[in-house]
C-alpha cells in the first residue's frame, strides 16, 4: 500500500476554521460539531487541526483521535478526485465481488478506505449499492459499472486514467 501523506493546509481555509473556534469551541458538547465543520471545511480532518481544537476545547489530542476513528463519517486524509465504491452485498458478494476488490487493488496499489498517491482515486467498500441485477457493481462517483470482471474493471479504471490525464 501506498505512504499517504497529509497535503499543506490553504491559510484561508485555516483561519476560517479558527474563526468558527473562537466562536463555538466554548460551548460544551461541541466536538462532533467542530469535527464536522473541519472537514466539511478541508474535506478531511487534518492533523494540525486536531491540535488546534484540543488546545481551544481542552480536549486531549488522543481522546479527539478516538472519536475521529470510531466515527466512520470522519476521515484523516483526503478523498481523492474519484471516489470509488465497491459493492459487498450478498449478489455482489456471490458474483464474484471479492475478485472486483482484487483487481482493484493491485491495478491502483491501495486498500479500502485507502487514496492513491496521486490523489486520483479512494477505494471505498459499501454494503449495498441497489443494483443487485448488475452483480458485480461498483460506482465511480456517480457512475454504475455493472456485471464485472477483473479484467473488465482493470479497463475500466485505466479508461478514467486516461481521461483524466
Amino acid at each position: 500500500m501506498e505512504n499517504q501523506l497529509q497535503p499543506e493546509l490553504d491559510e484561508r481555509q485555516r483561519e476560517e476554521f479558527r474563526r468558527i473556534l473562537r466562536d463555538k469551541a466554548h460551548r460544551p458538547g461541541v466536538l462532533i460539531v467542530l469535527l464536522q465543520q473541519a472537514q466539511e471545511l478541508f474535506g478531511y480532518i487534518p492533523e494540525p487541526i486536531i491540535f488546534e481544537i484540543s488546545a481551544a476545547t481542552g480536549v486531549p489530542a488522543a481522546d479527539i483521535y478516538g472519536v475521529i476513528t470510531f466515527y466512520s463519517q470522519f476521515r484523516l486524509l483526503p478523498m481523492g478526485r474519484n471516489v470509488i465504491r465497491i459493492c459487498e452485498g450478498t449478489a455482489c458478494h456471490v458474483n464474484g465481488a471479492k475478485g472486483i476488490l482484487q483487481a482493484i487493488e493491485e491495478e491502483l496499489h491501495v486498500g479500502v478506505g485507502e487514496t492513491t498517491r496521486d490523489g486520483e482515486f479512494t477505494l471505498l467498500s459499501v454494503a449495498c449499492l441497489g443494483c443487485c441485477s448488475l452483480s458485480p457493481v461498483i460506482m465511480i462517483n456517480n457512475e454504475t459499472f455493472g456485471r464485472l470482471t477483473p479484467q473488465k474493471v482493470r479497463d475500466i479504471l485505466k479508461k478514467h486514467r486516461q481521461q483524466s490525464a
